[in-house]
């Protein structure tokens, strides 16, 4: 029909043209993209479906390293697929989709699969995977996410660790629900994320049956099987509280169960920051089979080493603070990891001033005062430190840009931009642009001087920071707070590490 409304056709021309014509204009089914499209690590992610839920069922050998295991991924597609692919490393005996086999092949780090009708936009489907193979023993460039130890094997790492144990879109952006359950000899224990909903044994051998109800990224959920001394109770708000300490910790026992079991005191404070603790159980444990800490979801595990000096609460608060910075609200792409680590270490900065030891201001000003401007810290540009360096200069640079938007924007609306960040990016992902955008909303400031500055320019700020109450102006170098040591340490093992 034109403008002026003279019909050209005739109502049983167009009918016939619309019917001729229709399935030409039907778009034939496509593969799903093999990246989600982040630039720091363009081959990991695919596209073309959305997780809903994972289901990892495995049997483990200790001795061999042997793992078998069957996943099924609920999923959605989010176009017309062809076929779609998930990030994947062990030996892949067997596909199905919604029951049906499926053509697959396994190449480069990709499972591809192609089900043998098309997939329509919109429709729930199942994949069936079913594998076997000896994780240690498989590397990318000589580096295995899963690490062999004397007693059983650990599955944490960042940013890649999915892809040795389970098939999945290995990437923050698709986040989904997960039920672990995993076969060990008995005597083993086989921790996970969430909920144990129980465990049953038969012929030797003892079940380990986990739910995370949340969602999650796949990273974020971990694998620690070996020798561990369990212990279950109730956490903040009723929550099941479950902590696993290593038969092997030695003297460092007492000090790593003084520290973990401090949990649910550090979720009580910083749920009154942060807003209500975003999931549905709590704990941690301690492993010597690692040299760093991770925030898995629900339960983070930390290093034996964090404890050898004694009681360390920082690396609690750290690791906690991270279950709103960095599990809650992820990153949209790892560009954006000032968003959990300064976060996080700032958690630690604001658990110092809970307890006494030291206030975030005071730490600011000590911290800033005692890297001079030639110290390489300032040569780091932590709004995008490039792909491998997201683990450096984020963990001292990244907490004093927070405790100086603190400062720029007043207190009143930067406590208010910390819970509403959390509030509207609960269980997703954020990036700095929307993370600025919303400081300058809440405060009624232009802030990408500050941003510009802070993030992403070499060389140290020309900032004063006023250290001892908000709002007091201190010129005199501020005197070190009682907890610099024990935070130092804490990140110089967080750099320790092949992650953090």
């Amino acid at each position: 029909m034109l403008r002026n409304g003279k019909l050209l056709l005739s109502v049983a021309t167009v009918c016939a043209v619309t019917l001729l014509a229709g399935p030409a204009f039907a778009a034939a089914p496509t593969p799903g993209a093999t990246t989600i499209g982040d630039p720091y690590y363009p081959t990991t992610g695919n596209g073309g479906y959305d997780a809903i839920n994972y289901d990892v069922r495995l049997q483990y050998e200790p001795k061999t390293d042997n793992l078998r295991g069957t996943t099924t991924v609920l999923a959605k597609a989010t176009q017309d697929l062809s076929e779609f692919s998930f990030d994947f490393l062990l030996k892949t005996s067997s596909v199905r989709v919604s029951g049906i086999p499926a053509a697959f092949t396994l190449k480069d780090g990709k499972l591809t699969v192609k089900p043998v009708k098309p997939l329509a936009n919109g429709q729930q489907f199942s994949v069936i995977v079913q594998y076997e193979d000896v994780p240690s023993a498989v590397k990318v460039n000589g580096y295995s996410g899963w690490k062999k130890t004397d007693d059983g094997a650990l599955a944490v790492q960042e940013p890649d660790v999915a892809p040795w144990w389970f098939p999945g879109n290995n990437h923050p952006r698709d986040k989904a629900t997960f039920d672990i359950s995993v076969e060990v000899p008995d005597g083993k224990s086989a921790l996970s994320n969430g909920a144990l909903l129980g465990k049953s044994s038969r012929l030797g051998k003892t079940r380990w049956n986990w739910r995370s109800t949340k969602p999650a990224a796949p990273y974020l959920i971990s694998l620690e099987i070996g020798d561990f001394d369990v212990v279950q109770g109730t956490g903040y708000k009723n929550q099941p509280l479950l902590n696993a300490y290593s038969r092997s910790l030695g003297d460092s026992l007492p000090s790593a169960q003084a520290s973990i079991e401090r949990t649910p005191e550090v979720l009580e404070h910083f749920s009154g920051i942060y807003g209500e603790y975003p999931f549905e159980a709590q704990g941690g444990v301690v492993s010597p089979g690692l040299s760093f800490a991770l925030e898995n979801q629900t339960r983070p595990v930390y290093s034996k080493k964090f404890f050898d000096k004694g009681l360390n609460q920082y690396v609690v608060a750290h690791e906690l603070g991270h279950q709103w910075w960095g599990d809650s609200v992820s990153v949209d792409t790892w560009r954006n990891i000032w968003l959990n680590e300064g976060f996080a270490s700032y958690t630690e900065w604001l658990w110092s001033e809970h307890v006494g030891e030291g206030t975030a201001a005071e730490l600011a000003k000590w911290y800033y005062d005692s890297y001079k401007a030639d110290n390489p810290l300032w040569q780091e540009v932590i709004g995008d430190p490039g792909a491998g360096n997201e683990f450096g200069a984020v963990y001292t640079r990244g907490p004093l840009a927070v405790a100086a938007l603190r400062q720029e924007i007043g207190d009143d609306n930067f406590f208010v931009l910390l819970k509403e960040w959390q509030r509207q990016h609960r269980y997703a992902t954020g990036t700095i642009e929307q993370f600025q955008k919303l400081a300058e909303a809440l405060s009624g400031k232009d802030l990408k001087s500050f941003f510009d500055t802070w993030l992403f320019t070499k060389g140290k700020p020309a900032y004063e920071f006023k250290s001892g109450q908000p709002g007091v102006r201190s010129i005199a170098p501020a005197a070190k707070p009682k907890s610099v040591d024990l935070i130092q340490h804490t990140h110089d093992l967080l750099l320790e590490g092949e992650s953090h």
